[in-house]
């Protein structure tokens, strides 16, 4: 069975434009709990222009009771802030992304060259030692994604935005391959295979056929689907798909 995790930062976003606190972000965490979703994704940027370090903290004690069913997955760039809250947190999982702080959405992914491969080893290491998962965003590259065994880390998110953006255009099969590719040398090496950017209910089931593929995280095409049909019931049609 793949696994949803909901991740909730448009929910935040919405919050911030008014300062009424609504909506209410944890509110949206116990009802992802309510209707089965089986994590909650968040990703706090520098300019906590959607969740902020409260609400990761607040999501954290509220998933207590859920866990181990339902998985904590915080996502970010590792600086010494981030570092320091999440080893606090200890969330079941961590992907770390090489975003720049003003980088609209996650557009990339690590490329591993030697550098990178040197400057990731000792986070990772840290982050395992406090007992989370870590997993790097990659882009569906399999020579990059075969790198990913020399950082130590657990895990892979194959970045799936390229391959949405195809499917919007109705020509998409060279990019689908190509996460289909890169999921394969991660599953291979042993590595967890989670996905995500832009994957809704009409083009998740092109690639739910990724070998290993264990997790997709959903936010920006999940809450447009839930204004449409409502939260709960975006969570069970997202489940209905994934558990097919």
């Amino acid at each position: 069975m793949i696994r949803l995790s909901v991740n909730l930062n448009k929910i935040a976003l919405l919050r911030n434009s008014r300062t009424t606190g609504v909506p209410d972000v944890l509110g949206f965490g116990r009802r992802v709990l309510a209707a089965g979703g089986k994590g909650i994704t968040v990703h706090p940027r520098p300019d906590a222009r959607h969740i902020t370090w409260d609400d990761v903290f607040g999501l954290a004690a509220l998933m207590q009771d859920a866990r181990p069913a339902v998985e904590f997955n915080i996502e970010g760039r590792p600086t010494t802030d981030f570092l320091d809250r999440v080893v606090e947190i200890r969330p079941e999982q961590v992907t770390l992304v090489p975003d720049s702080p003003d980088v609209l959405t996650s557009d990339k992914g690590w490329d591993l060259a030697s550098d990178e491969r040197a400057y990731l080893r000792p986070i990772i290491a840290r982050l395992k030692a406090a007992g989370s998962r870590v997993c790097l965003f990659m882009d569906p590259d399999p020579v990059a994604v075969a790198r990913a065994p020399d950082t130590g880390a657990d895990g892979v998110e194959i970045y799936t935005g390229t391959f949405a953006a195809a499917f919007r255009r109705a020509d998409f099969n060279r990019e689908r391959e190509a996460c289909v590719a890169a999921a394969g040398v991660a599953h291979g090496a042993g590595l967890v295979v989670n996905a995500g950017h832009d994957l809704n209910l009409r083009n998740l089931p092109c690639v739910m056929g990724m070998p290993g593929l264990r997790e997709v995280s959903i936010g920006h095409e999940f809450t447009v689907d839930a204004l449409v049909m409502g939260f709960d019931a975006a969570v069970a049609a997202y489940r209905a798909v994934l558990e097919s």
